[in-house]
């Protein structure tokens, strides 16, 4: 076995029904604590109706997977399967209720388009505060500052700020960063369906590229089946927040969600 990138042990998310799904650490650890205190939820909308204990959703239940370095996971399933909940988890956006995750190394995230970019900023500026975040020096971010603008397409707008770029121009540039500064682990949901096709094949062959070449780990959530099949060489098949087992066989998953699908 190759060196683990990241496991999930039991994982499971449950929200109340009528409560607002808050999304990120801050606000989840505010309302705990201020739960435990007895005093009303600080994040809670003015008219909100409180809800029964029994009111209440598994967006994921009891989800266990161990990723190798380097492999290529599809993240398959209908809509409202927890597919986009797995991935805010593994990307520490959200905490789980129960189990546990394992992440080694860097991660860079792209969960919706734009994630990451500060819309008042142009895009030169992006690229450079996306690498600090991810922990890199100005220098090193300099080294691959045109390798990453060639890539993109949007060489004529990098000075541009990025509130006035299409959706389309946002991916390209936000892949671009994700693939070529220094992150061990790329997390995808849904954002090369915005691309054009010619854009969509080119990041699927880098990312082939990187995962091969420079053992960099991808998670992959998309509805386009031939996308996953082209690209993953690991598959999750989620139903309703519960997953099978991950398996390597990523053609007889993808017929058993057609089939599925179909009914």
């Amino acid at each position: 076995m190759g060196e683990i990138a990241i496991e999930a042990d039991c994982v499971s998310k449950r929200y109340h029904l009528g409560t607002i799904g808050y999304g990120n650490l801050k606000e989840d650890f505010q309302s705990w604590v201020a739960k435990l205190k007895g005093k009303e939820d600080p994040n809670s909308k003015l008219d909100q109706v409180r809800p029964n204990s029994d009111q209440e959703f598994w967006a994921l239940h009891n989800v266990s997977f161990q990723l190798e370095k380097g492999d290529r996971l599809g993240i398959i399933g209908k809509n409202g399967a927890g597919k986009s909940t797995l991935l805010k988890i593994l990307s520490r956006i959200t905490t789980p209720t129960t189990g546990q995750i394992r992440v080694k190394g860097r991660v860079v995230s792209l969960l919706e388009v734009g994630t990451g970019f500060q819309s008042e900023l142009t895009g030169r500026d992006n690229v450079f505060l996306n690498g600090a975040i991810l922990g890199m020096k100005r220098r090193e971010i300099q080294k691959k500052f045109d390798e990453i603008v060639a890539f993109s397409g949007v060489e004529k707008f990098i000075d541009t700020p990025v509130k006035r770029y299409s959706s389309g121009m946002y991916v390209r540039l936000a892949f671009s960063v994700a693939a070529h500064l220094d992150t061990d682990i790329m997390i995808l949901d849904e954002v090369l369906a915005v691309g054009d096709l010619d854009f969509q094949a080119k990041c699927l062959g880098k990312m082939e590229s990187i995962s091969k070449n420079d053992g960099k780990t991808i998670l992959f959530v998309s509805h386009g089946m031939g996308q996953v099949e082209t690209l993953c060489n690991q598959i999750i098949y989620l139903r309703k927040g519960e997953g099978s087992e991950m398996s390597s066989d990523v053609a007889t998953a993808v017929e058993r969600y057609k089939a599925d699908k179909s009914e």
